[in-house]
């Protein structure tokens, strides 16, 4: 008689690979940290993250560029088993389309005109795919234990990108248009990092968590 297996099943197949997004994950975020105490130059509170290339540890910059595509493609590789429905698979291919945007920035920095097409990659389309990621998982009753913190997690992601750029549209109607001080869209940049990076890894650990039970 054929055994009959859940959509969980092979799960540890995937679990090297989330335990790879999370640690990629976490050192992106310990790459931006870094970032502000090696250049305390640039003001936080409006520089955006890309203008740490201007500095002299555009490496670190390209470390955390680097570790965050990485968490990303890796959590591809952790979920991509899981996902059924087609909304699920736009979302997978939405995700990569971000960890490519996220290469890009390494190659081409905040002085570079690609970096706008890189920006329009790896940024927009991140909220698209952890929504339909995680209502894909959520339909799966072996992720129901993690379905709600997966939403909330995935709401996070673009309401940091809504903050943000709220932020930036209001400021740059201050300014009438120019990059000043006024335009308080350093912060939203980095909350949106880290909301980005922390969807990723609660995604990564449910993965986990899936696994050993």
């Amino acid at each position: 008689m054929q055994k009959v297996t859940s959509p969980a099943v092979g799960v540890s197949l995937s679990t090297p690979a989330a335990r790879l997004s999370i640690g990629a994950g976490v050192a992106a975020l310990v790459f931006l940290v870094a970032l502000h105490a090696l250049s305390p130059e640039f003001d936080p509170s409006w520089r955006m993250v890309s203008e740490y290339a201007l500095g002299e540890y555009q490496w670190v910059l390209s470390l955390m560029f680097f570790a965050w595509g990485l968490s990303t493609l890796a959590l591809f590789f952790a979920v991509r088993r899981q996902i059924n429905p087609r909304g699920g698979k736009i979302g997978l291919g939405l995700l990569i389309i971000s960890a490519i945007g996220m290469g890009m920035a390494i190659i081409f920095d905040v002085s570079h005109p690609l970096h706008g097409l890189a920006t329009l990659l790896g940024i927009p389309t991140f909220p698209a795919a952890a929504l339909l990621i995680s209502a894909s998982l959520g339909r799966d009753p072996a992720w129901k234990p993690f379905r709600r913190s997966l939403l909330v997690m995935a709401n996070l992601t673009w309401i940091s990108l809504g903050l943000m750029l709220a932020m930036l549209f209001i400021g740059l109607g201050k300014t009438g248009g120019a990059f000043t001080p006024e335009v308080w869209i350093g912060w939203p940049n980095r909350l949106l990092i880290v909301a980005y990076c922390a969807w990723v890894m609660v995604t990564a650990q449910g993965m986990i968590q899936l696994h050993r039970q």
